[in-house]
């Protein structure tokens, strides 16, 4: 059960296809054995106000935040997570070339005590 979720500036849209972004990072997620593909879940949210920097309003964000059930060794979690990291790098490389553009990427563990689960796409698959 990863779920990526990405918060990115809105005035990246008219440079960058957020869909395509999204599917770069669930492809990628989905060659990475600790990623159970029928769990991976990405979604994009466009933030319609941020302030970076020195306030010029066309720097731009994107962040990408991992969620992912606790259990995993350290180097496996790292390992992963810079995968992800250059896989989107490289499909955002020609939008950094112009313009001023800040990528960062976390990745948590969730603790499967208090993080209760059910669905059928398991069953659909």
């Amino acid at each position: 059960m990863p779920h990526f979720i990405v918060e990115y500036s809105g005035n990246l849209e008219d440079a960058l296809d957020i869909g395509a972004l999204c599917e770069v990072i669930r492809a990628t997620a989905a060659g990475i054995d600790t990623f159970p593909m029928p769990g991976i879940r990405v979604r994009a949210f466009r933030a319609d106000h941020w302030a970076i920097a020195d306030g010029d309003p066309k720097h731009g964000f994107i962040d990408i935040s991992i969620r992912l059930r606790a259990g995993r060794a350290p180097e496996v979690k790292r390992a992963a997570a810079s995968e992800v990291f250059e896989a989107v790098r490289a499909f955002v490389s020609p939008v950094m070339a112009q313009r001023s553009l800040a990528l960062s990427l976390e990745m948590r563990d969730i603790d499967p005590d208090l993080s209760p689960k059910t669905g059928s796409i398991r069953d659909h698959l």
